[in-house]
């Protein structure tokens, strides 16, 4: 795990960190070495940084009602696609195609972050993320996490907080 200095993080970061450093954030960068190997993205980041996999949160993009948003959850869970729906007033909700879902955001798989997205999705929070202090999400590709308060996360993202995660 790396901690990189805000200076560091404009220089050679990600859409998702110079996101966070121009809206003045307090967040803590995390580097570990990805392996492609792993089955889940989520769950090797919690276990690379030794963080409880009920605080580090995916970022997952959905079709509601032909709509592309995302659903933010912990690792540990899935994302149930009839409680998002229903978050934003929804009637069906299905996974989006992964390439589409990497063409809007500007992120490959397993690195989609919730912030710095080539189009800003609307976004769903699991209501969960209120019980820690600060939650993980991908900073913008695999093998790099940003550690943040929960709060200033559903401010960014303009997120509507929900219980949208399963298990």
């Amino acid at each position: 795990m790396a901690k990189k200095s805000k200076k560091q993080q404009q220089s050679g970061g990600t859409p998702a960190t110079v996101a966070l450093t121009a809206a003045g954030v307090e967040f803590t960068v995390h580097a570990y070495e990805h392996d492609p190997s792993h089955p889940s993205y989520g769950e090797e980041a919690a276990e690379a940084m030794g963080v409880s996999p009920d605080r580090v949160f995916k970022t997952l993009v959905a079709d509601v009602d032909g709509t592309l948003m995302v659903g933010v959850v912990p690792v540990a869970g899935t994302l149930d696609l009839k409680a998002l729906a229903s978050a934003v007033g929804g009637k069906r909700a299905t996974m989006a195609d992964p390439a589409l879902a990497e063409r809007t955001t500007g992120y490959v798989r397993g690195g989609i972050s919730p912030l710095g997205q080539r189009k800003k999705l609307r976004t769903v929070l699991d209501s969960s993320a209120r019980d820690h202090a600060t939650v993980c999400v991908s900073a913008g590709r695999r093998g790099l996490e940003v550690e943040l308060a929960p709060g200033d996360l559903a401010e960014l993202t303009g997120a509507v907080l929900a219980p949208i995660g399963r298990g």
